[in-house]
């Protein structure tokens, strides 16, 4: 993400070279020879040129989390980019009725794609078939829905990825320590998201025989929260070379009991991708050493491919008629090295 440019690396970037190799590859050596190599060529794809004009229904929950309030900024600021795209926004809840009935007026108003990222993905999943069944094409965001029918496309994080990435981190930092001690300040437990991290962290940890995890600690994605859950594993644990964070909200919280108690023997990995955390990756004067990212721009990217699908049209840089039916982005890690690439996408 240079703002969007990076995230997007998968669908508009990168892609467009490999794409265009295999699809000179699969085509005839003979210049003069068309069909499929000209229906290819003449497919329409995805970009930033007008088209025909698409209304696009966005429906989020309740922006009470830093990282959600940037998804619907992502969102309306992508959707203001192009001159062809009306969106037309719900107010957001976290009641899933009051969304299940916002999602429904959408409908009704005969929007041409719709972009929802559920309160919960299990309780809404009966609004997503209803969409797709009226002819309106969906594109899932983030919490995913209990059935593939209820979407044409699903776009979000990689929660496991996250963990894997922390650890790696983690790991290539801590390879040269005997004896290494790591710990991990969770979100959630009850969370899926929450599990997935974890499990990728512990796996990613097993590439590195000199590394234990020696305590973990679950709060709740709040600066409250990642406050009392650092306080009481600071006292817990006297002698550890790491942590992982996997959240930079509760993050803000965590650094101030290290401050408090003074530690700063450590290092520490946050996790989303927060304007502070950067900033304070950036300033390189404490604990905080790098963050792995849950990127708020997938919103941009579905905008983006709703477009595609209200138009008909493909992803530029990929051979296929259709866009993906799944798209994961990368958690990548954000540190000194390649902060000021990601500044412009941090969320506040």
């Amino acid at each position: 993400m240079t703002e969007l440019t990076s995230r997007r690396g998968l669908l508009f970037g990168a892609a467009a070279v490999s794409a265009g190799a295999v699809l000179t590859g699969c085509t005839s050596n003979d210049p003069d020879d068309g069909g499929d190599k000209a229906s290819a060529d003449t497919q329409p794809a995805a970009d930033d040129k007008p088209g025909k004009a698409v209304t696009i229904g966005y429906a989020g929950p309740q922006a009470d989390h830093g990282w959600l309030n940037a998804v619907n900024d992502n969102a309306k600021q992508r959707a203001e980019k192009y001159s062809d795209v009306t969106l037309e926004v719900t107010e957001g809840s976290n009641d899933t009725a009051q969304q299940i009935g916002q999602i429904e007026t959408l409908i009704n108003k005969k929007v041409d794609v719709l972009v929802i990222l559920p309160a919960d993905g299990k309780a809404l999943t009966q609004v997503g078939l209803q969409a797709m069944r009226a002819g309106i094409p969906v594109v899932n965001l983030d919490r995913i829905f209990n059935s593939p029918q209820a979407y044409r496309c699903w776009v979000g994080g990689d929660n496991y990825g996250m963990g894997l990435n922390a650890a790696h981190y983690i790991g290539e930092k801590l390879k040269d320590q005997p004896d290494a001690k790591v710990i991990e300040l969770a979100g959630l437990d009850n969370l899926e998201l929450t599990q997935q991290r974890t499990k990728g962290f512990d796996d990613g940890l097993k590439n590195y025989p000199n590394i234990k995890k020696v305590a973990r600690q679950a709060a709740d994605f709040t600066v409250e929260s990642g406050q009392a859950k650092m306080a009481q594993l600071l006292q817990a644990q006297s002698d550890f070379h790491a942590m992982w964070n996997h959240d930079d909200d509760q993050g803000v919280g965590a650094l101030r009991a290290i401050e408090q108690a003074g530690r700063d023997d450590f290092l520490m990995v946050g996790g989303a991708g927060a304007l502070s955390a950067f900033q304070a990756i950036k300033a390189d004067s404490g604990v905080l050493k790098a963050t792995v990212l849950y990127p708020p721009t997938m919103a941009a990217s579905a905008i983006d491919l709703a477009r595609a699908l209200g138009q008909g049209k493909g992803v530029s840089g990929l051979a296929e008629f259709e866009i993906p039916s799944t798209v994961t982005c990368y958690s990548a890690v954000v540190d000194k090295e390649n902060v000021d690439q990601y500044m412009p996408t941090g969320f506040k």
